[in-house]
């Protein structure tokens, strides 16, 4: 475990820290709770399932299939990927079905690098916004992206500060919109830079200092 950068990121009040799981077993994520992580972000439902811990905190942070939203309600605190009004509708069917508030951040694409990538693109984003909040049961608490791949520093800059000011133009105009959530372990300094305040470390906090 990188003990240093864990310290380093569980030092700052300001960039919430979510520890990516995927691939590590569950013995490296009681350990990393036991160094002070108390959130955690996975991609995948089944893995999730399979390293599930009540007392802990999770994310799901990949893209999620629409009859799999039934098996993460009531577990975790919040779904990171929302890109769609049918992914919202859903999520507000199981979540009324427990009679409780699911929070999400809406996942928007800013990259332009692969045309698969999964996330909203930004000129839909005004409509779902509008959508979820006709919803009793999810609540939007802010944005997030994956910047390109890529060796050009400028390039995911720009992307950063995309995002970052869609994030403040729709926090002036909602309660609870507080999380704007972008950088991975490539990247998180530049996206901290760039009006961050979540990232989504995986490999950065498994290596060895």
């Amino acid at each position: 475990m990188n003990t240093k950068l864990i310290e380093e990121r569980l030092a700052d009040p300001n960039v919430k820290l979510v520890a990516v799981t995927k691939k590590h077993t569950r013995e490296e994520v009681d350990e990393l709770y036991r160094l002070g992580v108390r959130t955690f972000g996975e991609n995948r439902v089944q893995e999730f399932l399979d390293k599930y811990n009540p007392d802990y905190d999770w994310h799901i942070i990949g893209h999620l299939q629409t009859n799999k939203v039934k098996y993460i309600i009531g577990k975790v605190s919040m779904i990171e990927s929302v890109d769609s009004t049918r992914l919202a509708a859903e999520i507000e069917k199981q979540a009324a079905k427990h009679n409780l508030v699911q929070d999400i951040l809406i996942e928007v694409k800013v990259s332009k690098e692969d045309e698969n990538k999964t996330g909203l693109p930004a000129d839909e984003l005004d409509d779902l916004l509008a959508y979820c909040d006709t919803l009793e049961h999810v609540r939007v608490r802010g944005l997030m992206t994956i910047a390109s791949h890529s060796q050009d520093p400028e390039l995911n800059a720009k992307e950063f500060d995309f995002l970052h000011d869609l994030f403040e133009k729709h926090k002036a105009e909602r309660e609870h919109f507080d999380f704007c959530s972008m950088g991975m372990s490539s990247d998180y300094a530049l996206a901290i830079e760039h009006g961050s305040n979540m990232v989504r470390l995986g490999t950065a906090l498994f290596e060895n200092a």
